[in-house]
């Protein structure tokens, strides 16, 4: 899929491919030090599975997708059942854009493809987990029609993630 952007950008957003596994692997961990996200906090960038990340989107009903600016990886984001949730909850997972990513509609393109993906995989109902640090990916989750809840749902293990959301589909 081609985003209609500036020409002289070039961005392109796809399906992850095991070949990114590197690139999106740093991508989470340059924004998560960016915003002093770290791994023993239970942040996404401790996920022991952080840099297979191919193989773990491979499974039914999961899907991650990467935005690529001149054939390099500068974001991504994913959808997968909820672990420990209820079989009609999927989750979105690991949303990160490097700076240059920021600011273009990116993030919701994706987030767009990954409800669609979502609904078209029988799920009702999309989880999420994030922090009070990331202020501009809560106010596009709001606007995503997101919904703040108290407690946190299923077994993600991000303890320290104090801002849970829930949307219907």
């Amino acid at each position: 899929m081609t985003l209609s952007v500036d020409l002289s950008t070039q961005l392109h957003m796809r399906r992850l491919r095991a070949d990114d596994n590197a690139a999106i692997a740093r991508v989470i961990r340059n924004v998560s030090a960016e915003f002093g996200l770290t791994a023993d906090k239970g942040y996404t960038v401790a996920d022991p599975n952080l840099d297979i990340l191919y193989t773990q989107y491979q499974r039914p009903r999961h899907a991650y997708w990467v935005i690529e600016q001149h054939q390099q990886v500068i974001g991504g984001g994913g959808i997968a059942p909820l672990a420990g949730g209820k079989d009609d909850i999927c989750e979105l997972q690991k949303m990160y854009f490097l700076p240059q990513a920021r600011g273009m509609g990116l993030a919701k393109k994706l987030a767009l493809t990954a409800l669609d993906y979502a609904r078209e995989q029988g799920f009702t109902r999309c989880y999420l987990e994030t922090t009070a640090a990331l202020v501009q990916a809560i106010a596009l989750y709001q606007r995503l029609g997101f919904d703040f809840i108290d407690t946190p749902l299923g077994q993600t293990g991000h303890t320290d993630c104090e801002v849970r959301m829930l949307k219907t589909l």
